[in-house]
């Protein structure tokens, strides 16, 4: 059994998403990051980190989403989501690791700047790049990085629900997908799938 620890709205998300697409047997539990649960003892002995997502199995605890989509995906082979040879494997740990290190952080200096700088003028700095620096990502995407109707081509993948997030993410800054048709194209191809309907609801959004 599995177990999902997630905060309502967080990147949880997509591994909420790719545990009902592969059909996994699990368990959630919310650790709310409004109320700061994700620092609390309890979780911090789940993940020292103490940031969501992390997933439990029966071989130890997982965190990053990068690690833990992939691991879902190798440990439902039937489902078809993990690329079958090793560059294409190597297209997707590079695409979701450009969606963590750069599209997320750039998300995350709008309401978590005092993570990098205590100096209030400095956080101010960095949350005036987060519209603009989201809009490189978006570009970046749409030209360089996808590779088709999916995310890395004609089949559906572990990374697809992680680049779902990045609508999302412009949508919380006034962003639109519409000047990025093949974004645009993907994010109303997973609102269409039961799974991202289903963990959607869990997260209480639409």
């Amino acid at each position: 059994m599995l177990t999902l620890y997630f905060s309502k709205g967080s990147s949880a998300l997509a591994a909420h998403i790719l545990l009902h697409e592969v059909g996994a047997s699990f368990e959630s539990c919310e650790v709310p990051i409004a109320s700061g649960a994700q620092k609390a003892p309890e979780y911090i002995a789940i993940n020292p980190k103490g940031r969501l997502p992390a997933l439990r199995t029966g071989a130890g605890i997982i965190t990053e989403n990068p690690a833990i989509l992939e691991f879902i995906a190798a440990q439902h082979p039937k489902a078809g989501l993990l690329p079958e040879t090793t560059f294409q494997q190597a297209q997707a740990r590079s695409l979701c690791a450009y969606l963590c290190s750069t599209v997320h952080v750039a998300f995350a200096h709008g309401k978590r700047a005092a993570r990098w700088a205590d100096d209030p003028a400095a956080q101010k700095a960095m949350q005036a790049r987060v519209r603009p620096n989201l809009l490189d990502c978006a570009e970046m995407l749409e030209q360089n990085l996808m590779q088709g109707e999916w995310a890395l081509g004609d089949h559906y993948s572990y990374c697809d629900p992680y680049l779902f997030l990045v609508g999302r993410w412009m949508a919380a800054h006034d962003l639109s997908l519409d000047p990025f048709p093949a974004l645009e194209t993907h994010a109303q191809a997973m609102l269409r799938r039961p799974a991202t309907q289903i963990a959607l609801e869990a997260h209480g959004l639409s």
